[in-house]
């Protein structure tokens, strides 16, 4: 008898998750059933997050310091940075784009009054941080002791101490040569124990999906649904049209080809709304279903995950000119591109965990004088949208890797 794939195993989880999930909900919060159900989905869900973050730092720092080390070979290094960082900007910038034309189009929210949602934003303490607040916390946080950085799992100092090791394997040569054996024998054990985690993947996306479509609050869904249509139908017209054709027009490749690769992560990032707990699946798929080289992945995956987030950037745009909409601000052409250049920072400086955007978001609405204070209004949304933008931001991840390898090969 053959064996059902992951793949499908996946899926199946994630249509038995939303259909429990609705089905709780139906029985009511206050049911013992639904409490039951919602307890274990919380500790079987929790657990899968777990294991994917025990795996997560020790993943990032070898595969980043791997794979600079790596470029040596080929003495590609300058070009395979220029590369991925010229892609993370291009590909934010067109999401940016989409999002803020999409919101002044439809304008959502103009004529609704601030003040129905004065309950919500009672007792919200925002977190009131200025562009040069912003850029300090950034440099603080992008350098510090490694060992702490570890401890603590904060990814982008991790990310930039991998980067410098791995700068100095390339310049030490071969006097570090067994250095360098050493931590690709390390990568290689992390992706044997991503590879055991994936097997509870289908249990584990099922048990958050089911949390999800159980607690999801209906009532201000159908409020705010003319905000929620725009940002769900830009975020997946950049993901399904956008990035692939980029895809196409670099390298060639299909997007039912690259879709079939990618599923796993895809997946898995709508699940966990965590681009850095997606991470291991992500580089699992990269590098084994869609057959990019491992010192390319190991690269460009890690730091995409880190810096890239379409989604995260298109959704804290559209979020600024929704909230200025309810707030009867009109924003001018000089404070969008404020909106622009402050969202693409913003993204870029926000972790790869559920959620993380809504705390640099006050940095984009403070930088064009809208009350951070309304950010309790997108709260109850957040994590319905937080799915679909950061499943977003794994695929921009994978399509970044694909084409950075064509133009480096060239």
């Amino acid at each position: 008898m053959k064996k059902t794939s992951l793949n499908a195993q996946i899926l199946f989880g994630v249509a038995a998750g939303i259909v429990l999930g609705l089905a709780l909900a139906a029985l009511g919060k206050e049911s013992a059933v639904a409490q039951t159900g919602l307890y274990v989905s919380e500790l079987i869900g929790t657990l899968f997050i777990d294991l994917l973050k025990m795996v997560l730092i020790p993943l990032v720092f070898t595969s980043i310091a791997v794979g600079v080390a790596n470029l040596r070979a080929h003495r590609q290094m300058h070009k395979v940075w220029k590369a991925t960082l010229g892609f993370f900007v291009f590909s934010m910038a067109l999401a940016i784009i989409l999002g803020m034309t999409a919101t002044n189009l439809v304008r959502p929210g103009e004529g609704l009054q601030l003040a129905m949602f004065q309950d919500a934003m009672h007792g919200f303490q925002a977190r009131h941080m200025s562009l040069s607040d912003f850029f300090a916390h950034l440099l603080h946080t992008l350098f510090q002791n490694p060992i702490a950085a570890l401890a603590q799992s904060n990814v982008l100092a991790v990310v930039v101490f991998a980067l410098l090791l791995g700068i100095a394997l390339v310049i030490g040569g071969e006097r570090y040569a067994n250095i360098l054996i050493l931590l690709q024998e390390f990568l290689e054990l992390m992706l044997m124990l991503v590879g055991w985690i994936m097997r509870l993947a289908p249990l584990g996306i099922m048990a958050l999906l089911l949390k999800l479509a159980a607690t999801q609050d209906t009532a201000l869904l159908v409020t705010l649904m003319e905000f929620v249509a725009v940002v769900i139908t830009t975020t997946l017209l950049h993901g399904v049209i956008v990035l692939p054709l980029i895809l196409y027009l670099v390298t060639g490749m299909s997007p039912l080809k690259f879709w079939r690769g990618a599923r796993e992560a895809l997946i898995t990032a709508f699940a966990t709304s965590s681009s850095s707990a997606t991470l291991p699946v992500t580089l699992r798929c990269v590098e084994q279903h869609l057959h990019v080289k491992r010192d390319i992945a190991g690269f460009v995956v890690p730091l995409g995950a880190t810096l890239n987030m379409d989604g995260t950037a298109l959704y804290e745009a559209a979020a600024a000119l929704f909230i200025a909409n309810l707030a009867g601000i009109d924003l001018n052409l000089m404070q969008q591109m404020v909106v622009f250049i402050t969202s693409m920072l913003a993204a870029m400086g926000a972790p790869g965990i559920p959620s993380a955007g809504m705390v640099t978001m006050v940095m984009v609405l403070q930088s064009v004088g809208l009350p951070a204070e309304a950010i309790a209004i997108l709260l109850p949304i957040d994590r319905l949208l937080d799915t679909f933008r950061t499943a977003v931001n794994v695929e921009g991840d994978m399509v970044g890797s694909l084409v950075v390898q064509k133009w480096v090969n060239r």
